[in-house]
């Protein structure tokens, strides 16, 4: 057995469970493979981190490494670069790669690309091609649901209405509006609803609650009984709304880590969203919509959490999934008290190709708008995607129905 310390400044990151995944560089010193945990010292102080199982092990090259953590390359004194997410029971290792790369821990400055050269989907057209995938939210260069959806949705729309806490009609009742994602997502539905709840044209009956959590991606939600969805409840008591007033839910669709090709990542990203859609149906009976969105531009990215193309290509899992429920697949029915799935309609769509301003309404993504790990977005990042949440609820056509005040 083998012990390894690397030390590493993440002491504040350790002891603050609200941080986004952290990372650094080290220098390899002891590990405990057996126990799958590594003992790092930061800022003079020794912390207990465990190993994630499916944890990447990466050479110099960005390429798996032979032997994974027992490979001879992981001796002591070799530095390396860590990913260090916050689990629920704490500091959880996902990545190490050997080498000190550019970027790791640093603060936000001019890393990265500005720009991919992709097309946003939304200006993608019928005839274009990314991977063989053509253009618009839903598919033939379309940015809006075909008709048969656009009226299915309009009926499930009309049925949303204030409910009291065993999910009765309710002139008193509540609207239950929450998010269901990753640390990107809370940072920016939580400033959505700062927001919001300061908004005159929001209705006093939505009750809005960020359900999103740090390090919690899509294959976080995917067992009903993780820990994600404890927290869930935890919340959802903590704002006095139940269960069963749970109508609407933003769902925005990444995982931690990512490789491969688009369908490979793609699809694994696909198959845990069906399953996070299927936990939050059963578990809020009167879900009606679930708005879909994916990443903001993920080009400044200093590590491998989730950068581009994934960071783009995940519209695409987006799109999949309600092109599947329009094509009638079963595991996404939504009309019917036992339906396994919400009806799915495209959110905001945030992806902008860095300082290339978007066509239709200016958006860029300045290095600015990135923290320091150019992942999790800054402060004007997160406005950009709260204002861009806020402008969708108040004035799209069907989400205005229930978001807005009732005029007199």
């Amino acid at each position: 057995m083998r012990k390894i310390l690397v030390r590493v400044c993440v002491a504040l990151y350790l002891t603050t469970a609200t941080l986004p995944a952290l990372e650094a560089v080290g220098t390899i010193q002891n590990l405990d493979v057996d126990r799958g945990v590594l003992q790092i010292t930061a800022n003079g102080g020794e912390h207990s981190v465990r190993i994630a199982p499916d944890v990447r092990v990466l050479g110099e090259d960005g390429k798996p490494l032979a032997g994974g953590l027992k490979a001879a390359e992981l001796k002591a004194g070799a530095p390396v670069t860590v990913t260090i997410d916050r689990g629920a029971d704490g500091p959880v290792l996902q990545s190490m790669q050997l080498g000190a790369h550019r970027g790791a821990g640093a603060p936000a400055g001019d890393a990265g690309k500005q720009a991919t050269g992709f097309k946003p989907l939304t200006e993608m057209g019928a005839a274009d091609r990314y991977q063989g995938e053509d253009g618009g939210l839903y598919g033939g260069g379309r940015n809006d649901p075909p008709p048969a959806h656009q009226a299915a949705a309009q009926q499930q729309t009309a049925r949303i209405q204030p409910l009291d806490a065993d999910g009765h009609p309710a002139a008193d009742g509540k609207i239950g509006l929450v998010s269901i994602s990753m640390s990107n997502a809370t940072m920016e539905f939580s400033r959505f609803k700062q927001l919001a709840d300061q908004d005159s044209r929001k209705s006093p009956q939505v009750a809005i609650v960020d359900c999103a959590q740090g390090g919690q991606a899509m294959a976080e939600w995917v067992d009903s009984q993780a820990p994600a969805w404890t927290q869930t409840d935890r919340r959802l008591q903590q704002a006095g709304v139940g269960t069963a007033q749970v109508q609407v839910i933003w769902v925005k669709l990444a995982n931690k880590l990512p490789s491969g090709d688009l369908p490979e990542h793609g699809r694994k990203l696909q198959r845990d969203t069906l399953a996070v859609l299927h936990n939050a149906r059963a578990r809020f009976p009167n879900l009606r919509i679930a708005y879909l969105g994916s990443r903001i531009y993920g080009g400044y990215a200093a590590s491998h959490l989730n950068p581009e193309p994934y960071a783009y290509e995940g519209a695409f899992a987006v799109r999949w999934l309600i092109q599947d429920q329009i094509r009638g697949t079963s595991e996404l029915a939504f009309d019917g008290a036992k339906a396994p799935a919400p009806l799915l309609l495209w959110g905001p769509y945030f992806w902008a190709d860095g300082t290339t301003p978007r066509a239709a309404d200016g958006l860029v993504w300045a290095r600015s708008d990135l923290g320091p790990d150019g992942t999790h977005p800054s402060a004007s990042g997160r406005e950009k995607v709260a204002q861009m949440l806020l402008k969708f609820f108040a004035e799209d056509p069907l989400a205005c129905s229930w978001f807005a005040r009732r005029q007199p």
